[in-house]
């Protein structure tokens, strides 16, 4: 099965780039599933309904998120509804709304995705990402398919879990910082990896944010309002193509400018 796997979106700028790029790559690279990290996709912070919304019209099949799932309150109940494709990290504690993992069936195939959040330079503090995959995959032996966004920011934890889940999953895929980073491969046993994807946003900008605003908050040391900017978007995904027994036979970088 071909899965593309988009980096976090960024606001308007970012769900725009989708609804422009998404129906070529489909046809180009018959998809069969399509996965967007939402975290920054409602003006920067956080998921509302409508901008939910927007990118499952446009094509996307399943929406994980990160650290900013809370930032929006009319979030909770699209957690709570088991039919809408929206995952958060798995690791948060128990009793939060909403779910860690999903399992959608396409066609003769299961694919499971799983959402896990990093500790390591993180303000949150979620359980222990290791333990509880652990946990989930001996909950959920009869998939197929198993991608796990790896919502992160320290590289040495991402490579970690990387190499913790070698040849137990199809893929690895990092998000968080924005910045795609020109690791991915196929690891020893068959799993897909790469340390960050990158982001669907705003390509003269900081992560996304207006590059001014920014640069003035780092001189000056104070913090500064996260505006998203505007211009020509950078689209950051992988392309995996899967085999048998859960493993990858390819992961591909994919990256195109849109205006």
């Amino acid at each position: 099965m071909n899965i593309l796997f988009f980096g976090d979106v960024v606001g308007r700028p970012g769900r725009q780039a989708i609804k422009k790029i998404l129906p070529k790559w489909q046809k180009k690279y018959q998809l069969d599933f399509v996965i967007a990290n939402g975290d920054n996709l409602a003006h920067g912070k956080g998921i509302t309904e409508n901008s939910l919304k927007e990118i499952l019209e446009a094509g996307v099949d399943l929406v994980t998120s990160g650290d900013h799932i809370w930032s929006k309150k009319d979030v909770i109940p699209l957690l709570e509804d088991k039919k809408i494709p929206l995952i958060r990290p798995a690791n948060f504690p128990e009793g939060v709304a909403g779910q860690g993992y999903k399992t959608i069936q396409v066609r003769t195939k299961k694919i499971l995705v799983i959402n896990l959040m990093g500790s390591v330079f993180m303000k949150e503090e979620p359980n222990n990402a290791f333990e509880k995959i652990d946990q989930i995959l001996e909950d959920e032996e009869d998939a197929d398919i198993i991608i796990v966004d790896w919502h992160a920011e320290a590289t040495a934890e991402k490579i970690c879990m990387g190499w913790h889940l070698d040849g137990r999953v199809s893929a690895v895929l990092g998000t968080h910082t924005h910045v795609p980073t020109a690791d991915a491969k196929i690891l020893p046993q068959g799993t897909a990896y790469i340390s960050d994807v990158g982001m669907v946003g705003p390509t003269n900008s900081s992560l996304g944010a207006d590059k001014n605003a920014a640069l003035e908050g780092f001189i000056k040391q104070e913090r500064f309002k996260y505006e998203v900017a505007d211009g020509p978007v950078e689209v950051n995904a992988v392309l995996i193509e899967t085999g048998k027994d859960k493993k990858v036979k390819k992961i591909e970088l994919l990256q195109e400018v849109v205006q």
